[in-house]
């Protein structure tokens, strides 16, 4: 990390992931995002996480999903669940539904209150 793009004194971090899957496969990822949501919403240091579906079908990324866990080491131990893991899995292996996805942590640099 740079010297001026300094996260804030919060261990916090928060999840993204952009995902690509046609728009015909949504509701399909949905219910499985959902069983997979629900297993890490369980887990030590998970806060929040929120799924934004995209208003247009033409839109790249038809998915985003925005998770807050306490810290990496939290959010890196319930990743590791075998459940959770069971459940990536078969979503690999699902041929009904071609996912690209683009995950990755971030902490804080700048926020700006409401007015």
């Amino acid at each position: 990390m740079s010297q001026d793009s300094k996260p804030t004194g919060d261990a916090s971090v928060t999840f993204i992931n952009v995902i690509e899957v046609p728009a015909e496969q949504v509701d399909t990822f949905i219910a499985q995002w959902r069983e997979r949501a629900r297993i890490m919403s369980t887990a030590p240091g998970f806060r929040d996480s929120r799924l934004h579906r995209a208003v247009s079908s033409q839109a790249r990324f038809q998915l985003v999903n925005v998770a807050h866990w306490d810290s990496r080491e939290a959010w890196e131990a319930a990743m590791s669940h075998p459940e959770f893991q069971a459940r990536m899995r078969a979503l690999e292996d699902d041929p009904n539904v071609k996912v690209s996805a683009s995950p990755a942590l971030y902490q804080v640099v700048e926020e700006l209150p409401s007015a």
